[in-house]
């Protein structure tokens, strides 16, 4: 993925789910039972700002594209099932929140990893 692309998308991704993490914890304030928004918003707002970080690694930061995406993915598929299922009392696919939080932990391992084995420099 060129850089410039990488910066946009995980950049998007960074304001959306800052700006639904926001929401969902507003929305989750006024229930008797959190527990399901307060969830997801606790995981749209951890992640916003590790894509940014990402976003600011950049290319020093050795497989930061695939940890940055399944990040996102990890945060769509675990909090979007949270959210549908609070509000329709079904989630999106059966598995689909412990999925994501799989693939989240995978994106954690991926960027620890990165970080172990840094890009080799380019002279």
């Amino acid at each position: 993925m060129h850089e410039t692309t990488r910066i946009r998308l995980f950049g998007v991704f960074a304001g959306l789910f800052g700006m639904c993490g926001i929401g969902l914890a507003a929305a989750a304030s006024h229930l008797d039972d959190q527990r399901l928004l307060g969830s997801a918003a606790l995981m749209c707002l951890v992640h916003a700002p590790a894509l940014v970080g990402l976003i600011a690694a950049g290319n020093r930061l050795r497989f930061s594209t695939l940890s940055g995406a399944l990040l996102i993915l990890g945060v769509l598929l675990f909090a979007g099932d949270l959210v549908k299922r609070h509000f329709t009392g079904t989630g999106l696919f059966p598995m689909s929140a412990p999925s994501g939080g799989v693939i989240m932990m995978a994106g954690w391992l991926l960027t620890a990893v990165g970080a172990l084995f840094p890009q080799p420099s380019r002279s």
